[in-house]
């Protein structure tokens, strides 16, 4: 039996995102009055368990969340804040870089505090269905490309034992229609930044700062992201994209990822998955005159699902765990990479 929290609710919500500063900027942004005001219903308690589980949903959170669904639909302050967070999140739904986001709310909310981006989000599915049919996508990619919002669920759940979402930010690209899963990897409809666009431009691809990219993400619990797969990704990703947003030519894709941190090809070998990977990109020097800035605790979280257990405990069974570890305790540090390919 799944042992529901105790002791959350309404209240605890509530007063807890009064009482945040992120929160409150949430909120303030919110009061826009540029925002439209659009219908959030939630499923009826029969219907919810099929809309989560057809969101990769694990099964072991759907007791929990059904039970904070009777709390969700009780309280009309709850059905307000929920309105006006769909509404907020969906506001120039489909323009990259748009919409208000949705808040980290702090671990005293409780689990509905963890939760509540989930009902937002499942709130906002007929309206980014919507869209999707607008663009032509197909069922399998919008059917894949939203049951990202399961695999954060699992994520949070491996690391923390509870029900909630990590980064409810993240999946805000997926249900404003920025995102897609597309095989192995996910690529994110995007604008060249001035750095990153200055060198495609130099490069001759025929882009700059401001054109439309592609960002490539890699999401976890999708098995090894070797050449073939992401090969494949790629191909669909060419297709895809020039199918149905054919008003935003990408010609080249771009990746900000501590897996692009060129010290891995000291300690990995040549043809492991992330060397081959870091290969398909032209990596970007630090910027000149800053000091690049540690990000010590991405990998550990990537490659051991957390950053609770102490360093000296964590396994060192494969040649990633050995140098993500070993280099930290040479007294390394780890830093996010960026680069780009031409599509």
């Amino acid at each position: 039996m799944t042992r529901l929290d105790e002791g959350d609710g309404v209240a605890d919500l509530l007063e807890t995102i009064a009482g945040d500063q992120g929160c409150a900027d949430w909120l303030a942004a919110l009061d826009d009055p540029r925002i439209p005001r659009l219908a959030a219903a939630l499923p009826s308690d029969l219907d919810l368990p099929d809309v989560l589980l057809d969101l990769a949903v694990p099964h072991e959170d759907i007791a929990q969340l059904l039970a904070l669904h009777s709390e969700m639909t009780a309280s009309a302050e709850l059905a307000e804040l929920l309105a006006r967070a769909v509404s907020g999140l969906l506001w120039r739904l489909g323009e990259p870089g748009e919409g208000t986001g949705l808040p980290d709310v702090p671990a005293a909310a409780g689990a509905l505090g963890r939760c509540f981006a989930v009902f937002v989000f499942v709130a906002a599915l007929p309206y980014v269905r919507a869209l999707h049919r607008e663009h032509g996508v197909p069922d399998d990619v919008s059917r894949h490309t939203l049951a990202d919002l399961g695999r954060n669920l699992a994520v949070h759940r491996r690391r923390f034992g509870t029900t909630g979402l990590l980064v409810p930010w993240w999946p805000t690209r997926h249900f404003r229609g920025e995102l897609y899963q597309l095989g192995r990897l996910q690529f994110e409809r995007h604008r060249l930044g001035k750095r990153t666009g200055a060198a495609v431009a130099a490069a001759g691809v025929g882009a700059g700062p401001g054109d439309p990219c592609l960002s490539v993400h890699i999401p976890d619990f999708r098995g090894p992201f070797t050449p073939r797969a992401c090969d494949d990704s790629i191909a669909r990703a060419r297709d895809f994209f020039a199918r149905h947003f054919p008003r935003e030519p990408a010609r080249a894709a771009v990746c900000h990822s501590w897996l692009l941190d060129g010290q891995l090809r000291q300690y990995l070998p040549a043809d492991s998955n992330i060397v081959r990977f870091q290969e398909r990109f032209t990596l970007l020097p630090a910027r000149p005159g800053t000091a690049p800035e540690p990000s010590d605790d991405t990998p550990v979280a990537f490659v051991f699902g957390g950053t609770e257990t102490p360093r000296a405990e964590l396994p060192r069974r494969t040649s990633l765990q050995r140098a993500v570890l070993g280099h930290l305790d040479a007294g390394g540090h780890w830093y996010p990479g960026s680069g780009w390919f031409a599509l």
